[in-house]
C-alpha cells in the first residue's frame, strides 16, 4: 500500500470522510453567521440614550460585523474544498503538487497548502 507522500490523490472513501467533515463545519459556521447576524440586527434596532452605552454597543456590533464576515469567508473557503473534492483535487498542495498530511487537513480542512507549500510560498513574498 502506498504512503500518503507516494499517493497522488486521496481515495475515494477518504475523500468522502473529508466531504462529511467539510459539510459538518458548514452547518456549523452557517448556524454562527446566522447567530452574529440575527444579533447585529437586534442591536441595530435597540435604542440607546447613554453615549457611552452607544458608543459600546458601536463598538460590540463592528465586532459582530468583522466575526459574520470571517464566518462567511470560511464557509466560501470550505464549500471551495467541496469543489476541489469533486474534482478529486483536494489535498494536494497548490505549491509542491505533493499530497497534505491527513491530520493537517482534519485540522484545517480548507487548507490548500502543506507546510512545506506555505513555507515556500512565504519565502517567495519575503523576496518580493
Amino acid at each position: 500500500m502506498a504512503t500518503e507522500q507516494e499517493k497522488t490523490r486521496y481515495s475515494d472513501e477518504e475523500l468522502q470522510e473529508f466531504k462529511k467533515l467539510i459539510l459538518e463545519k458548514i452547518e456549523i459556521a452557517k448556524t454562527n453567521y446566522e447567530q452574529l447576524m440575527a444579533k447585529i440586527q437586534t442591536d441595530e434596532n435597540r435604542n440607546s440614550f447613554n453615549m457611552l452605552e452607544e458608543g459600546a454597543a458601536t463598538l460590540e456590533q463592528e465586532e459582530a460585523s468583522q466575526r459574520a464576515a470571517r464566518q462567511q469567508d470560511f464557509i466560501k473557503k470550505l464549500q471551495a474544498a467541496l469543489v476541489r473534492i469533486e474534482n478529486k483535487t483536494y489535498g494536494v498542495c497548490r505549491v509542491t503538487g505533493k499530497l497534505i498530511p491527513k491530520g493537517r487537513l482534519m485540522a484545517v480542512p480548507h487548507a490548500t497548502l502543506s507546510v512545506e507549500g506555505k513555507e515556500i510560498e512565504q519565502q517567495r513574498k519575503s523576496k518580493r
